[in-house]
């Protein structure tokens, strides 16, 4: 098949960006469901922000801890607001500038300044590691933050000896319309997404508590059946940090992050021979002798519960476990019905009499 993700269904949790990196991963045949985790509140008009240009501009940094792109963008647009523009990109200019990563090295640049290091891994930790190895004793750190205060960061630069002026050029807020939220968390609980995209590691904290006392299923889906796909490695901590194995590319990109995607759904699918037909099983979709199939979600579940033992007889009773509560026996035999008409092709689920069903194997 020429769409690499046909069959596979992915949750995407980015606001932002959400559109471009559903249209990515739409490109190659995969079905997207948008799930904003949070949104970003600008704060062109706080007083914190004003506060805090003012601040460098009285005591001009010796160092700028440049985090993201629409961080500094924002940032010097707020200024150009309040006539501050160019006084702050004259203090700033002056300063030893550290760009966390491509983006906010971009946005540096852009403004015509000039940025002297970036980290490797586009980690606060490695910039903080630098920076007091470098020296910061004396110094004024500014630090645009990105999204929350990074607490930790801030008292390792001032246990350094640095007085740190925090930027907080914008916000996390929770979406708008939660309804989207809670649908992917349906959604992951119940294994019906394939993989969830996370670009921010908030967005992974966000999604876990607004699964409440559902977090732990959600987890235990993340560590299984749904693969936690992050843009990197300080998107994946959060999740790491909850024993979640994670696909991150080497690479902070989107672009990135949908090859690695490509290259790793396929690998972790099912595949089984039943009567004389190759099956492989995507999200919602069976591949039967190179052909897409999609299947509802009641026909999919049973046939996963019979790819998963191939040859064995479950009965109506454990296939019902499958099914969404509320089934009974004749759901199950209408599921089976609809996986045969799904398939095309009728003999590869096989009716044992009094028993149950199988795949034919023989």
């Amino acid at each position: 098949m020429r769409d690499e993700l046909a069959g596979f269904t992915i949750g995407v949790t980015a606001d932002r960006r959400r559109d471009e990196l559903a249209a990515l991963l739409q490109r190659r045949g995969a079905r997207v469901v948008l799930a904003p985790a949070l949104r970003i509140v600008p704060l062109a008009d706080d007083s914190e922000l004003r506060d805090a240009t003012r601040i460098c501009l009285e005591r001009p940094p010796d160092v700028l801890m440049a985090n993201t792109g629409i961080g500094m963008r924002g940032w010097l647009e707020a200024a150009e607001g309040w006539g501050l523009a160019e006084p702050l990109r004259a203090v700033l200019s002056q300063a030893y500038v550290v760009a966390r990563g491509p983006k906010a090295r971009g946005a540096i640049r852009a403004a015509g300044l000039h940025d002297q290091w970036s980290p490797d891994s586009e980690s606060c930790d490695e910039v903080i590691e630098h920076l007091v190895e470098r020296g910061v004793a004396g110094q004024v750190i500014a630090m645009q933050l990105h999204g929350d205060r990074q607490p930790e960061c801030t008292e390792a630069l001032e246990a350094a000896g640095a007085t740190v002026i925090e930027v907080p050029v914008y916000r996390w807020a929770p979406p708008t319309d939660p309804a989207p939220l809670h649908r992917l968390i349906d959604l992951v609980a119940g294994r019906l997404v394939d993989a969830v995209t996370f670009t921010s590691a908030p967005a992974a904290e966000a999604l876990l508590r607004a699964a409440g006392d559902r977090a732990e299923t959600v987890l235990e889906a993340l560590r299984g059946d749904v693969l936690a796909s992050c843009v990197g490695t300080v998107t994946a901590e959060p999740l790491v940090r909850r024993g979640v194995p994670v696909s991150a590319p080497n690479r902070a990109r989107l672009g990135a992050l949908v090859r690695q995607i490509v290259d790793e759904l396929p690998r972790r699918t099912v595949t089984v021979k039943a009567a004389g037909h190759l099956l492989t099983l995507r999200g919602h979709a069976a591949v039967v002798d190179g052909e897409l199939r999609p299947l509802a979600p009641a026909p999919m579940a049973v046939l996963r519960a019979l790819a998963a033992t191939p040859g064995k007889v479950l009965s109506r009773t454990a296939l019902l476990r499958t099914l969404p509560r509320g089934a009974d026996e004749h759901a199950v035999e209408m599921a089976v019905a609809r996986l045969r008409v799904g398939l095309d092709a009728p003999r590869v689920v096989q009716t044992v009499v009094k028993r149950g069903y199988r795949l034919r194997v023989e």
